[in-house]
C-alpha cells in the first residue's frame, strides 16, 4: 500500500499514458461491474490508510459549500452568517467555496469541525458512489493527490486484468 505522496506523485507522472489508456479501457467495460469492483476495493483499501497522516485533500482542494452547510457551521462556530461568510467563503452568483487552501479548519492534519464538515469533505474521495466510469476525469484529477484513490485505481487495474 503506497501512502507517500512524493512517491505517488512521481508514479502518477510516469503512468499518465497508462492511465489515459486505462480510462478508455474502463469506458468499454460494464459500468455496474466496475462500480462493484471499486466498491469492493474501496472497502478493503480505505481502512488501511490513515487520512490524518496525509490530510492532502484538506491542503489542496477548494470545497463547494451550500447555504445550509454554511448556516450549520456558522451556528456551530457561534458566528453570524455575515461574519462566517466574510471569514471563510468565496462567493459567486451560483456557488460558494471555501476561500483558503489549506482549509481554515485543518489543524495537525485533523478537521477541527469534523462533525459539521461539508458534504464535499464527507464524500471525498467518493469511491463509495456509483457511476465511477462517469467520474473518471475527477478520479484521475485526484489520483496523485489521494493515496486511497491511487491505491484503488492501481488495484482496479489488476482486478480488471488491464494490460497497457
Amino acid at each position: 500500500m503506497l501512502t507517500d505522496l512524493f512517491t505517488i506523485q512521481q508514479l502518477a507522472k510516469e503512468k499518465e499514458i497508462e492511465n489515459d489508456l486505462f480510462t478508455v479501457f474502463l469506458q468499454s467495460q460494464h459500468a455496474e461491474t466496475i462500480d462493484n469492483l471499486v466498491f469492493e476495493l474501496n472497502e478493503k483499501i480505505t481502512p488501511q490508510i490513515n487520512c490524518t497522516t496525509c490530510g492532502n485533500c484538506c491542503k489542496s482542494l477548494l470545497i463547494n459549500v451550500t447555504e445550509e452547510e454554511a448556516d450549520i457551521l456558522s451556528k456551530y462556530l457561534n458566528q453570524t452568517r455575515e461574519v462566517f461568510d466574510s471569514n471563510y467563503l468565496e462567493k459567486s452568483t451560483h456557488l460558494m467555496v471555501i476561500n483558503k487552501v489549506p482549509c481554515h479548519f485543518l489543524s495537525d492534519n485533523q478537521c477541527t469541525v469534523y462533525e459539521h464538515r461539508f458534504a464535499g469533505c464527507r464524500e471525498f474521495p467518493a469511491l463509495h458512489l456509483p457511476k465511477f466510469v462517469k467520474r473518471l476525469f475527477t478520479v484521475f484529477m485526484h489520483y496523485e493527490r489521494c493515496p486511497i484513490i491511487f491505491n484503488v485505481v492501481e488495484a482496479l487495474k489488476q482486478k480488471t486484468k488491464f494490460i497497457p
